[in-house]
């Protein structure tokens, strides 16, 4: 049967939260509609979405029948568990019941109205724990978190340049399509309950809030609510959901996501409907993504991943055509090439373990125009994206949010042994020395730099074994597999590889959350950029280690016949006849193209598995429970069928490793930028199937940018000119080519021989044959005059290519400015003390950096609305405060308003919501 019970207020079991007087004990905060103490269903999911005054009703419509959900707890109960537990086991499940009753009862101390709802069953039982804020509290805790609300609204400002490109030049845009309710965009300020009256729609209290905002005050309670002693970490829902005391903790989702039987334009489309129709649709694959309808229903930190993803997906396009067009012309030019023909059948007489094919592959030398290309590429793709980035974020209201809004971390607090002034709001804050903070980073990149020898460990244990399975291959009786050797024991290396790779990321990314964690970062968006950087140091390492070995290192320490250099024992690897780079774009392939078939196939099956389980498990306890499914399921039970978020981290980490792979190494693998945008198409509408229809809702985050992506992406970009430099300096024969035709032959006849050196007398003797060999030595082993002169302009051509191009070159910034800091600023986005420190610019980094001040981080139309958005902000709140009057009036003024929210609930501490100074 299913059981309800409906929870009145009670006494709080922790001191942590009560109210500050008897006067306010004998006050009831919350005034429960009668409806809802007589058990009447919670969670509306009408089919609707309204616009309340100036403001959309953003979710669920609340009525004195059925008011809204804000938040859901959810555990299960197992009795035949309790029943077969001895002593130790029942002392746990009765330490997770006293911790979850204390917890909420602390919620209904905060201000919360607390519902439970049970399904209960023979030999179990499912509890869902309802909660909803009043308007007195959802507005006490904007104030307290600094929420953004609007002053004054603006029509909705998005564009796109390929849009507008395509508007100018009369053709039609494909990509194309009006979605229904657009979100309007505000001016806005932070959230002051002594000014209420300024903001648009404070008259309607049921939607001033939007859904999102809701979710994130629920959430920031739920956050720093204790259930025990603070200090000793006993504190927050995410320590609960850790320890098993909640299964799972979530908003609701608008209703169902498909569309009403009315059709698509049915007046009552709820946002995630509109979202399902126009976004996460594989037909949708060819459609600009509805940025501000993602930003509306999931938060900015959501908006902007896929922003950054459509954003690179859209770059891909050009590098893919360069890329193919380089591979076709390869395919067409290796019948001609005279160095390819020559090679074309077995040459016996190399001194190798196998005989000497001609060089596989449809590229014979790589095309430095193309890797200049994909670095130039790289360069304004990170350019006009920290454009777009600003962009966004001043359309969305978060510019300013790392800055100023961002309070800190719920854990960071409880375990802080001290508090300090924030030096930008001036209140008092949570403090850890950073002193202390700096060791116990030094510390744990100890344990980062023992897991990168771990990587270096299995590195060469790959290299062993490919050298111990070429000797063995070289050696069969089958002469077609003996002639490939070489190739066999590369690919399924690679495999090897890819398996090691996927193993270590598993263990150290749980590795680098504890440590993270230990470090005490104050804010969230510090303490996910320490744990980015980390796991993306180590993974960097792990998935490049072997491709930047088969670029650089592999058949450069091999000998000479008679001296030949060995690694435990085993003959060091040499390349084939064609050189490393066929090997390295095999390499690339196996582990880019594989980790992507991978990463999708668990994408797309592996949930549809677990969601199978789930509905499956808890279809089965409804079945004993004796309820109907004819009943029908109440909106917190489908949702808890839905997986749980998990957030972007992952997501993040796999476009950051492609778009390395496509920029490093593309000089060996042009085809690198096409593999990843396919991919990319796929990979939108997955994630995007993902969030709307196959997992529960997250809570909407607030974020300003990507994050330290940005910086990581960056860096990236100038390791990319660096690799390439080498690779065709070092690893293909394009300068080789080019010194044969300025010394010996324009058309390349015998260029074969000129690469082949001749055994020494010695070991010809011993063997009683001669036999040639790939490199540029005398007879006797020791470098020719032709290796010196050609390691002179390999060298040369490095310099060249990353020369500095002018004398007193100066640095620019390496992070983008913030757009607060752009509107005080010269135009050009960047402060007179920018360029004080010197660095050597080289050819492709100086037409880059010229690519950077052509194009500024933020455009001039985004500094000009930031100003106006102040000014708008300032007005607005002086104007009010001259209506007030006098500051005593003033005060009565605040005073009053907070009386008109009824008595204030009280933060964690006995402490009153802080009073942010006017403007």
């Amino acid at each position: 049967m299913t059981s309800e019970a409906s929870s009145g207020s009670r006494r709080p079991r922790s001191g942590m939260l009560r109210r500050q007087s008897p006067e306010e004990d004998s006050t009831v905060l919350i005034d429960v509609a009668p409806e809802a103490e007589k058990g009447h269903t919670y969670g509306s999911t009408a089919p609707t979405s309204e616009l309340s005054g100036h403001r959309e009703a953003a979710g669920r419509v609340g009525s004195p029948s059925k008011p809204r959900v804000d938040f859901v707890l959810v555990w299960e109960e197992d009795l035949r568990l309790g029943r077969q537990q001895g002593g130790a086991g029942r002392d746990e499940t009765d330490t997770r019941g006293a911790w979850r009753e204390t917890f909420l009862d602390n919620l209904r101390a905060a201000g919360l109205h607390v519902d439970q709802r049970a399904i209960q069953g023979e030999n179990g039982a499912v509890q869902y724990v309802l909660l909803r804020a009043p308007w007195a509290v959802l507005c006490y805790y904007a104030e307290d978190l600094r929420l953004k609300l609007p002053l004054q609204e603006l029509p909705n400002q998005a564009s796109n340049w390929s849009a507008g490109l395509l508007a100018w030049l009369g053709l039609p845009n494909i990509l194309l399509e009006d979605v229904p309710d657009v979100p309007p965009e505000y001016y806005s300020c932070p959230f002051k309950v002594s000014k209420l009256s300024r903001f648009l729609g404070s008259d309607d209290q049921e939607n001033f809030f939007t859904s999102t905002e809701r979710h994130q005050i629920l959430f920031a309670i739920l956050a720093k609510t204790p259930y025990g002693h603070e200090k000793k970490g006993l504190c927050g829902i995410d320590q609960l959901l850790a320890e098993g005391v909640f299964s799972a903790a979530f908003p609701l989702h608008d209703g169902p996501f498909r569309t009403p039987p009315e059709g698509p334009q049915a007046p009552g489309l709820t946002q995630r409907q509109v979202l399902f129709r126009y976004w996460a649709r594989w037909s949708q694959w060819n459609k600009y993504q509805p940025l501000d309808h993602v930003r509306r229903y999931f938060g900015e930190k959501v908006a902007f991943y896929f922003a950054w993803l459509g954003f690179y997906t859209g770059w891909l396009l050009p590098a893919a055509a360069v890329g193919t067009l380089v591979f076709l012309a390869g395919c067409f030019l290796v019948f001609s090439d005279i160095p390819t023909s020559c090679v074309a059948a077995p040459i016996t007489l190399r001194c190798a373990r196998s005989a000497w094919t001609a060089p596989s592959g449809c590229s014979p030398v790589p095309a430095p125009w193309s890797s200049v290309f994909m670095a130039l590429w790289a360069v304004l793709l990170l350019e006009y994206w920290k454009r777009q980035s600003a962009t966004l974020a001043y359309r969305w209201g978060c510019s300013d949010y790392e800055d100023i809004e961002e309070r800190p971390r719920p854990q960071f607090a409880a375990s802080a042994p001290t508090t300090a002034p924030n030096p930008v709001t001036g209140e008092d804050e949570p403090y850890f020395p950073e002193r202390s903070r700096v060791r116990r980073v030094l510390a744990g990149s100890t344990v980062v730099v023992m897991m990168v020898a771990v990587v270096v460990v299995c590195l060469v244990s790959i290299i062993l074994y490919r050298a111990i399975t070429a000797t063995l291959v070289s050696r069969s009786n089958n002469t077609l597999l003996a002639a490939w050797a070489s190739r066999v024991a590369s690919f399924t290396g690679s495999v090897v590889n890819l398996v090691f790779i996927l193993v270590l990321s598993k263990i150290y990314v749980a590795l680098a959350h504890i440590l993270t964690r230990w470090e005490m970062h104050r804010t969230q968006t510090k303490f996910e950029d320490a744990f980015t950087l980390k796991v993306f140091i180590f993974q960097f390492v792990n998935f490049y280690a072997s491709p930047i070995y088969i670029a650089f290192f592999k058949g450069r320490f091999v000998g000479y016949p008679g001296n030949y250099h060995t690694l435990f024992g085993v003959r060091n690897e040499e390349c084939a006849a064609g050189g490393c780079l066929i090997e390295l774009a095999q390499e690339l392939l196996v582990i880019m193209v594989g980790k992507q078939i991978i990463n999708n196939v668990q994408e797309i099956l592996v949930p549809k598995l677990q969601r199978w389980w789930q509905k499956f498990r808890l279809c089965s306890k409804k079945r004993k429970a004796g309820v109907s499914e004819a009943v029908g399921q109440a909106p917190w039970e489908a949702n808890y069928e839905l997986l749980p978020c998990e957030g972007l981290f992952d997501e993040y980490l796999e476009m950051v490793l492609q778009f390395g792979f496509v920029t490093i190494f593309v000089a060996a693998c042009p085809l690198a930028p096409l593999f990843a945008l396919l991919n990319n198409w796929v990979e939108i509408r997955l994630d995007a199937r993902k969030f709307v229809c196959e997992h529960r809702r997250p809570v909407a985050e607030r974020a300003q940018d990507i994050g330290i992506w940005s910086h990581i992406l960056a860096g990236i970009a100038h390791l990319a000119v660096v690799s390439n430099a080498f690779l065709l300096a070092f690893s293909s024969d394009f300068l080789p080519r080019a010194y044969y035709r300025w010394t010996r032959a324009p058309d390349l006849r015998g260029f074969v021989n000129f690469t082949l050196a001749r055994a020494p007398p010695a070991f010809a003797s011993a063997h009683n044959r001669t036999c040639r060999y790939q490199a540029f030595r005398e007879d006797d082993g020791q470098y020719s005059p032709t290796y010196w002169n050609l390691l002179a302009i390999r060298l040369a051509f490095v310099i060249v290519f990353e020369l500095s191009s002018h004398l007193g070159s100066r640095c620019a910034p390496l992070a983008p400015l913030r757009p607060l800091q752009a509107s005080v600023l010269p135009r050009g986005g960047r402060p007179p003390t920018a360029r004080t420190m010197s660095c050597p610019q080289h050819v492709v980094f100086s037409i880059g950096r010229i690519l950077d001040l052509l194009v500024p981080d933020i455009p001039e139309s985004v500094e000009v609305k930031v100003k106006r958005e102040y000014y708008a902000a300032k007005q607005a709140l002086a104007e009010n405060e001259a209506l007030s009057g006098t500051n005593g009036a003033k005060d009565n003024y605040s005073q009053s308003s907070e009386r008109s929210l009824g008595p204030q609930p009280t933060l964690p501490g006995g402490g009153q919501a802080s009073r942010v100074p006017s403007l």
